[in-house]
């Protein structure tokens, strides 16, 4: 594909968040766009930048549509509208009857039914009718995020501050208002369901509010295009963009720490489930910064500021922005 085409493609893609952490960072080598694989690990580093803070850089030149490393989810959920149709663990999109299930929920797999019993367990000790109505309500896709991830949590999956690296989001006092609302439901669902103190102990007013502004800024919406790994680029960007939306959302490690461009030279994509690819757009030099797009690239100058304002909280001066395009 030529470069041009990756540049038109960019503008189509994408919507992320920053993030990383090493015990639950998972990736596979970095291939080339024939699907060769390289050996040793993925050709980038985390530094630091004057003005952007954590950022990812090459560490040798990466050829246009390579893939530059994959990674599972510290955590992912399902959206509300698509239980029925995705695995509970990993929403892989479910097919007929090749399913399993376990106390309400599906699985693609018994692998992911197996991997997904130690939360699950926990969960379904409580009555979670109130919390989920009041997410449904108020359109709210973060809190059920928090209630899974304390669900891992007190069964021993993943430890309180797991996500304590993460850039937390500056938040509102109606917005805090409202999450105070989701914690004394969230609280509640777990004191009745009698669980020992010593497990819920880290679910303080303050650890919730924590970790809902380290996800509200760090999770990945999830937009599953199919196709396979060694499928071309602008083939899966058409599908990114005509999919039949999110089916859930995830926060990750590595990928978190990509900083936003408007026309970037990266790309994270989902083929069939919640592991991600990250993938270059254009050849990228020893040295140089990997960045993705955070929101809708297509969108003009002017929305691009202001959802990047106020859902990012910053306003973005990459070379596109500059020139108002």
């Amino acid at each position: 594909m030529s470069r041009f085409a990756l540049n038109r493609y960019s503008r189509y893609l994408s919507r992320l968040k920053p993030l990383k952490t090493p015990p639950f960072f998972s990736s596979s080598s970095a291939s080339n766009r024939d699907g060769d694989y390289q050996t040793g690990p993925p050709p980038i580093r985390v530094g630091l930048t004057e003005s952007a803070g954590r950022a990812v850089f090459a560490t040798r030149r990466i050829g246009a549509g390579d893939l530059i490393h994959t990674a599972k989810p510290v955590v992912a959920c399902p959206s509300l509208l698509k239980l029925d149709s995705v695995c509970y663990l990993c929403l892989k999109k479910l097919m007929g009857s090749a399913k399993f299930e376990d106390r309400g929920v599906s699985y693609c797999s018994q692998e992911c039914q197996e991997n997904s019993k130690g939360f699950l367990d926990v969960e379904r000790r409580a009555d979670w009718s109130s919390f989920v109505d009041y997410c449904r309500t108020h359109n709210f896709k973060y809190p059920l995020m928090v209630k899974r991830l304390c669900c891992m949590i007190i069964s021993g999956v993943l430890p309180a501050d797991c996500l304590d690296i993460l850039q937390p989001a500056a938040l509102s006092s109606e917005m805090i208002s409202k999450i105070e609302d989701g914690y004394g439901l969230l609280w509640n669902a777990f004191r009745k369901a009698n669980l020992k103190d010593d497990d819920v102990s880290f679910l303080t007013k303050q650890w919730y509010t924590a970790i809902l502004a380290r996800i509200r800024i760090n999770a990945f919406r999830i937009d599953l295009v199919g196709g396979s790994c060694g499928e071309d680029l602008l083939s899966l960007a058409a599908a990114s963009v005509e999919g039949e939306g999110a089916v859930g959302h995830a926060v990750y490690m590595l990928p978190s720490f990509y900083n936003h461009d408007c026309d970037p030279n990266a790309h994270i994509i989902w083929l069939q489930n919640a592991d991600a690819r990250l993938n270059t757009l254009r050849d990228v030099e020893e040295g140089e910064e990997l960045r993705i797009c955070y929101i809708d690239a297509s969108m003009g100058y002017e929305a691009r500021q202001t959802i990047l304002s106020q859902g990012f909280g910053f306003l973005c001066n990459c070379l596109r922005c500059q020139s108002a395009d």
